[in-house]
């Protein structure tokens, strides 16, 4: 069984027992964190939703929050003496799926 949630403008496809990183919720470690936003379901059959399934939840349970290894965006002009070197650290929330109904 799965379904595909859409969480922090993303879209993930989720099972019971996985673990995802969405973007930081500002919530503490063991806090129940529910999703409604269920654009498709299988349960042996697949349902999509128009958008959303109607009745359809994912509960997860938050593991930790913290901050990801640093991303380098470095572009550089070709013989233009031109170049930028740029980088940032995502905050996530480390999530995990503990029931889909």
């Amino acid at each position: 069984m799965y379904a595909i949630i859409k969480a922090s403008g993303q879209q993930f496809k989720v099972q019971e027992g996985d673990i995802i990183c969405f973007d930081k919720m500002g919530k503490e470690p063991k806090e129940k964190v529910e999703f409604t936003q269920v654009l498709a379901l299988n349960d042996g059959e697949l349902k999509v939703g128009t958008p959303f399934v109607e009745g359809a939840v994912v509960e997860g349970e938050v593991i930790n929050e913290g901050r990801d290894r640093k991303v380098v965006i470095f572009k550089k002009r070709r013989r233009k003496d031109s170049k930028l070197k740029r980088g940032f650290r995502r905050d996530f929330t480390r999530v995990r799926i503990t029931k889909i109904a």
